[in-house]
């Protein structure tokens, strides 16, 4: 079958209520694996203080994205090239300030995608964890948002507090859920299911559910590898669930235009200006 390019860049927000859930790790290996589907990708690790999609995929990123927040670089300029051939934009690390831009700050940023000269498919956003009001912003300006949690009481009740939240800042559309590490396929449903009665009884939505990525020793180390899974072990069972849900991605319906909010790559859904002769 060729493949159909996307005609808007689709961008994705995948994000955790805490760290350790592993939403970096299906950031990178989703990432990769549209890129394995012969689609244009690029990564954005929005975790602006404590980023480490660069480590996950052995690169080195010379400058990141506080060099443009500070004027000193254009977007495109701080753009690199993985070992994996994945267009990557690093956060910072250790950077306190960036951790909490204000509302303008992240305009601007959302905003600068737009100048980007690269045609994309898709940009998948990394968030950092917790709801810190700069995070809720990134996550508006996506078109889908996904939910990365494991099973264990914590993560679960952190997953809930993050759609909680979402759904109280009028997201009510494309959140999903990935259960993530779980022992099985059916486990990981039914820890979707559940969750989901739950936000179905208590909040003002309900959340859908792609597929889920199973407990897999491989990924750690290919992390101890500075390796992403689905170059280190790409016959995995974890790298088969992560294509599984590249491909539920690439059937979802194509996005909305933007409503007038703050959105990535809103410029390109407006029309060409009318040229004109002047005499």
């Amino acid at each position: 079958m060729a493949l159909t390019r996307q005609k808007y860049t689709e961008v994705i927000g995948i994000a955790s209520g805490k760290g350790g859930a592993g939403k970096t790790t299906v950031a990178v290996n989703l990432a990769l694996s549209l890129q394995e589907k012969g689609f244009r990708v690029m990564l954005f690790d929005a975790d602006l203080g404590l980023a480490n999609a660069p480590i996950l995929l052995g690169t080195r990123c010379p400058f990141n994205i506080s060099h443009v927040m500070r004027g000193e670089k254009k977007l495109s300029e701080i753009i690199v090239t993985t070992p994996q051939k994945l267009r990557l934009i690093s956060g910072a690390s250790g950077n306190q300030a960036l951790a909490g831009l204000t509302a303008l700050e992240v305009t601007q940023l959302v905003q600068a995608f737009s100048d980007l000269p690269e045609e994309l498919d898709y940009l998948i956003v990394d968030m950092a964890a917790g709801i810190a009001p700069s995070m809720l912003a990134l996550m508006a300006a996506c078109h889908r948002r996904f939910i990365v949690m494991r099973n264990d009481p914590s993560s679960i009740a952190d997953a809930y507090g993050t759609i909680k939240v979402l759904l109280e800042d009028k997201l009510k559309d494309e959140i999903y859920l990935i259960p993530n590490a779980v022992k099985s396929k059916l486990v990981g449903e039914e820890l979707f299911q559940r969750v989901n009665r739950v936000c179905a009884k208590f909040l003002t939505g309900t959340v859908r559910y792609p597929t889920s990525i199973v407990q897999d020793d491989l990924i750690q180390d290919a992390h101890t590898h500075l390796q992403p899974l689905m170059t280190y072990a790409p016959n995995s069972r974890a790298a088969q669930d992560f294509r599984q849900l590249a491909h539920v991605v690439t059937e979802l319906p194509a996005v909305e235009k933007p409503s007038g909010a703050v959105q990535f790559f809103v410029s390109r859904w407006l029309p060409p200006p009318l040229s004109r002769e002047l005499h």
